[in-house]
């Protein structure tokens, strides 16, 4: 049901021509590249073939501004797995937004969402239950005040091919 090239299909359908930017399956990692000389379009390429992925790479796309989307990875930093508590709490102030917009993706596709804390071998054992709810208070900030322009086009496509009439915070309880 959940098929990685129906997703493919309804982002560059969606996206594409107007913003020139192109979703990919990708090999072991994600990557976000602008367009550059050798490859004209922007890519958002995600990992492994697994929808989540994409839905995730593709928050992240929703989200940033145009000095970032011409950044490789937007220009986010990123520390690998094993971070500190201190390390993870700045993850985490970061990831807010992106996976807020995940969710709102997810939902729009009838697809389980679970928030990623990103720190499997990590020094300090995240807090998933806190992390979700301060990304579920987010999805209730998009609903209720709008989300950003991009989420809400790609919502709209998806709910449209998963016959998903529309998104209700109720659709956002906590895991």
């Amino acid at each position: 049901m959940f098929n990685t090239e129906d997703l493919i299909s309804i982002f560059n359908r969606t996206f594409l021509n107007s913003y020139n930017t192109e979703l990919l399956l990708g090999g072991d990692e994600p990557v976000y590249l602008p367009a550059s000389e050798g490859y004209k379009k922007h890519r958002i390429i995600f990992a492994r073939g697994y929808f989540a992925s994409a839905l995730h790479e593709i928050a992240h796309w929703c989200i940033a501004g145009p000095k970032r989307r011409l950044l490789e990875d937007y220009g986010y930093w990123y520390e690998p797995d094993g971070r500190t508590a201190d390390v993870q709490a700045e993850f985490e102030k970061v990831e807010i937004k992106p996976q807020a917009v995940e969710w709102i993706l997810s939902a729009s596709c009838g697809f389980r969402f679970q928030v990623s804390c990103d720190n499997l071998s990590g020094n300090c054992e995240p807090d998933r239950v806190g992390f979700t709810n301060k990304v579920r208070e987010q999805v209730l900030i998009y609903l209720e005040q709008g989300m950003p322009e991009r989420t809400k086009v790609l919502s709209e496509a998806l709910r449209e091919h998963y016959q998903i009439a529309v998104l209700l915070p109720e659709d956002f309880s906590e895991l």
